[in-house]
């Protein structure tokens, strides 16, 4: 009896010691679930706030290390492989081609559009002419093939499926977004079909090769407005798409990938802007990409004239509202050119003569009220 005491008390003792030990696996459980729960409530917040400041880094991260190097052959479909035997036709030595987009509105009328303002500077510019042989003209509409067929041999046309191109795309107005986008998209294209390019809009004046002025180290460069502090590094200088140099590599073709997704997570945002959010993000540094500006001292324009008729390399409508307006501008742009080409050798070394432009063109002069014109047409007239 007292055996059988003993041993029921040795039970209950047993049972007493598992109930108030507790099992080290159940403690470590714990431990990591709570763990667990810290971890998100502190990770969870940090992420969102990360990714409303850097949307794009966010969105990206997962492609950004892809050698492309190792990717299969690029498949293009009937469109992208006219454009691509338009590019080879045109390309120089190192595939390099010269790109610019048209639409009706600025192929019309000749012989004083824009278009023919554009390529004229070619013509009377410091070794340009030659530059017209790798120039691939981007049409937007029909008409503006057309022109583009009677004037130049490189001609191709964009087909953006619902969309009339063919009105003056006013700043941020009717089909500019979808324009510009289309833009980005053909230069895309371009850099993943192995071509490094200058793109142009036409309404610049290249009155230089150009080429001697770009940076041998730098991935992707590109005018502005307005240059500050003398800094081709510095992130505040405010892009214009309108003009740049890119190199076609792994790191370019990247950067434009995120660059025109980027038109899906800011559809009311134009290229410019969303741009200049992108230039800052850290997906950047994540590509290695390297970007420079250009000197508004060669790469001028009506917003920044170059201040040297002896440096000037190009010259653009920007900073201007209204086709008109950009005609009438650009056209003196030509003739203060024309009048440089005239003095003799000793009077342009020293030559410190200013542009007789802007004079319609005013970014103070934007009226708000303005309606883009639509072209009317008239047999064989533009």
């Amino acid at each position: 009896m007292h055996y059988q005491e003993r041993t029921a008390a040795s039970s209950m003792g047993r049972s007493s010691k598992a109930f108030m030990s507790p099992n080290p696996v159940s403690i470590f459980g714990r431990v990591v679930l709570l763990g667990m729960l810290l971890f998100a409530l502190f990770a969870v917040p940090c992420f969102i706030f990360y990714r409303n400041v850097y949307p794009l880094q966010c969105l990206h991260l997962s492609s950004q290390n892809v050698d492309l190097s190792d990717a299969p052959p690029l498949i293009l479909n009937d469109e992208q492989a006219k454009l691509e035997r338009l590019l080879k036709a045109a390309a120089m030595k190192d595939k390099t081609v010269i790109l610019t987009t048209l639409n009706e509105a600025w192929a019309a009328p000749a012989p004083n559009s824009i278009l023919d303002l554009f390529l004229e500077s070619f013509k009377i510019g410091e070794n340009t002419k030659n530059l017209l042989n790798h120039l691939v003209i981007i049409a937007m509409d029909q008409r503006a093939y057309q022109r583009c067929l009677e004037v130049h041999p490189h001609c191709y046309a964009l087909k953006v499926e619902g969309v009339d191109f063919t009105v003056e795309a006013y700043f941020m107005k009717g089909n500019y977004l979808k324009m510009v986008w289309s833009k980005i998209d053909i230069q895309k294209s371009a850099l993943e079909m192995g071509y490094n390019f200058v793109f142009t809009d036409a309404d610049i004046m290249w009155f230089r090769n150009p080429f001697a002025r770009f940076y041998e180290d730098t991935d992707f460069q590109i005018s502005t407005d307005n240059y500050l502090r003398n800094n081709s590094y510095a992130l505040d200088n405010k892009p214009n798409s309108g003009f740049i140099y890119v190199r076609s590599n792994r790191r370019t073709i990247q950067f434009y990938k995120v660059w025109y997704e980027s038109r899906i997570t800011y559809p009311h945002r134009h290229d410019q802007a969303v741009l200049m959010g992108l230039i800052a993000d850290p997906i950047i540094r994540e590509i290695a990409l390297t970007i420079r500006f250009l000197n508004t001292l060669y790469f001028g324009g009506l917003c920044e004239p170059s201040k040297d008729f002896n440096q000037v390399c190009t010259m653009h409508g920007n900073c201007c509202f209204g086709v008109d307006n950009k005609i009438h501008d650009l056209s003196i742009l030509l003739d203060d050119w024309r009048n440089y080409k005239s003095l003799s050798p000793d009077v342009k070394s020293s030559w410190k003569g200013t542009w007789n432009a802007p004079q319609n063109c005013s970014i103070k002069k934007i009226d708000v009220h303005y309606k883009p014109k639509k072209v009317m047409h008239e047999e064989k007239k533009y």
